[in-house]
């Protein structure tokens, strides 16, 4: 080889070396990367997709062993249900095979019976007969006449044991009776429970200073007589520090003379014309106190359609009480005693609880309705358009009417029941007593009274004259002189019933 293509031949080797290890070798390095890459790729997508398959595998097996638990179950209540279909029809079975055997006995036992009934007949007849032979042979009587003594005697008999037993049904029958009562009203009880707020008849207002009573008084009483003379009622101003006590039977009056003096003292204005001017908005408070108080008790009654006037009377039993007892919440709660004894017997749900509710209205009544607050409450309600079923049940609670209807008698009852709780009711019992004691005691002293009874916790006198000293006449003339030496000398409450009672007995000894 020529020496001068020794340059070129190492030339282009270098130069191709040099195109190779630029060129050639990276291509060929990344090829083999791009291969290396595919062949990992390809091993992981094949791993993705045996790990996918066997978990399909496991889900179809999972749902496949729930599908088949679900089928056991299902196979197991049926097999459950039919074994208990089973059971019903074996024991259905067997009670008829019982009840077929009992049947079979009880057959065989009246054929007993009816045997030995026909042999009693025959030796009843045999005995009867010879009965009447020998009552022929010793009284020398007829057939028909030896009959008549003999059937009238068995009568009598019969007759005592009869009466025997109907008492001993009656008595059983009575329990009975009385047992299913008392559940009734203790169920009743049991479900009307309420609260109970013991409220006194005197209102002690609270002063903020002492010498606010001489602002009262003013001078020389002139502030307080311009107080009571406005208000109706009494102001007691004692000894008792920084109170004052307001007196009056008339619970809206005396309610309205403390919001009057409450008011007074806030505005500190204390003289005649501000008492007139401050009465006149207490008035209307109260007013609106009594409309309110008598429609929430209509709502808690849940007694619907009560005409306004109606609901304004009820509402001024809210400062009435009696015994301490509030008697709007006494009237509520007689309202739902009532109705719940009507729901447990059967009888008219909304008559009771309507006349319960309405049983006191009388109490609310002005001077204008004299007698006794069931009447009373009556008549006004009768003048309201009320029904006739309500009413007898509101003239009936205190007996001073027959109570005739089944709701009238648990208005009766649901009101004793009311009355009666303990704490419901509660008096001082030195001042009842001394009441009663008076009463008695003035009764006593008319001559010719045998004894005397105040009863309905002073609400009657009961006179027991000597019928050899008081005539019919007289009788008369007593129970007016008694009455009017009650108005006269006592102080009470309400009104009070004099009865005379005058009772002629006749004796004679047999010697």
């Amino acid at each position: 080889m020529p020496m001068n293509l020794l340059p070129a031949l190492l030339v282009s080797v270098l130069t191709m070396l040099a195109l190779y290890l630029a060129f050639v070798r990276p291509e060929t390095l990344r090829a083999k990367k791009l291969r290396d890459q595919a062949t990992g790729l390809e091993d992981h997508l094949r791993r993705e997709a045996e790990l996918k398959a066997e978990s399909l595998i496991l889900e179809a097996k999972r749902e496949a062993l729930n599908i088949r638990e679900r089928a056991e179950a299902e196979a197991k209540e049926k097999l459950a249900a039919v074994a208990r279909s089973e059971d019903r029809v074996c024991a259905r079975d067997e009670a008829l095979d019982q009840r077929r055997s009992h049947l079979d006995e009880r057959e065989e036992s009246l054929l007993r019976s009816q045997r030995s009934l026909v042999e009693k007949e025959a030796a009843i007849e045999k005995r009867l007969k010879e009965a009447d032979a020998e009552l022929q042979r010793v009284a020398a009587l007829s057939k028909e006449e030896a009959r008549e003594i003999y059937l009238a005697r068995i009568e009598e008999e019969f007759r005592e044991i009869g009466l025997r037993r109907s008492k001993e049904i009656e008595s059983i029958s009575t329990a009975d009776a009385e047992r299913k009562a008392k559940k009734v009203l203790l169920d009743v009880m049991q479900r009307s429970v309420v609260e109970y707020v013991t409220e006194a008849t005197l209102a002690v207002v609270e002063l903020p200073s002492e010498d606010m009573k001489g602002r009262i008084i003013g001078r020389e009483g002139r502030n307080i007589r311009a107080f009571e003379q406005v208000t109706g009622v009494d102001l007691i101003i004692d000894e008792t520090p920084e109170a004052v006590v307001i007196s009056c039977f008339d619970p809206v009056r005396r309610e309205t003379a403390r919001l009057t003096l409450m008011n007074l003292m806030v505005d500190g204005r204390i003289h005649p014309g501000r008492i007139e001017e401050l009465h006149e908005k207490a008035q209307a408070e109260v007013s609106r106190m009594i409309l309110d108080a008598g429609e929430k008790a209509a709502e808690r009654a849940n007694v619907q359609g009560l005409p306004p006037k109606v609901i304004e009377v009820m509402g001024r039993l809210r400062f009435r009480t009696s015994y301490a007892q509030n008697v709007l919440d006494h009237s509520v709660e007689v309202a739902h005693l009532a109705e719940n004894l009507a729901a447990e017997l059967g009888l008219n749900t909304e008559i009771a609880k309507r006349a319960g509710l309405l049983h006191d209205i009388g109490k609310a009544l002005g001077p204008e309705y004299e007698g006794p607050h069931a009447l009373t409450g009556m008549e006004f309600l009768k003048s309201m358009g009320e029904k006739e079923q309500v009413l007898l049940a509101v003239g009936a609670h205190h007996h001073e009417i027959e109570p005739t209807s089944g709701e009238s008698i648990l208005v009766i009852l649901a009101d004793t029941i009311s009355a009666a709780r303990p704490g419901a009711r509660r008096e001082n019992l030195e001042n009842y007593l001394k009441r009663l004691t008076a009463l008695e005691a003035l009764a006593n002293s008319f001559p010719g009274v045998e004894r005397s009874f105040a009863v309905q916790a002073g609400r009657e006198i009961r006179l027991i004259v000597k019928p050899s000293e008081v005539s019919d006449i007289a009788a008369t003339k007593l129970a007016h002189d008694v009455a009017k030496r009650i108005e006269k000398e006592l102080e009470y409450p309400g009104q009070i019933k004099v009865t005379v009672i005058r009772e002629m007995r006749v004796q004679e000894v047999a010697k």
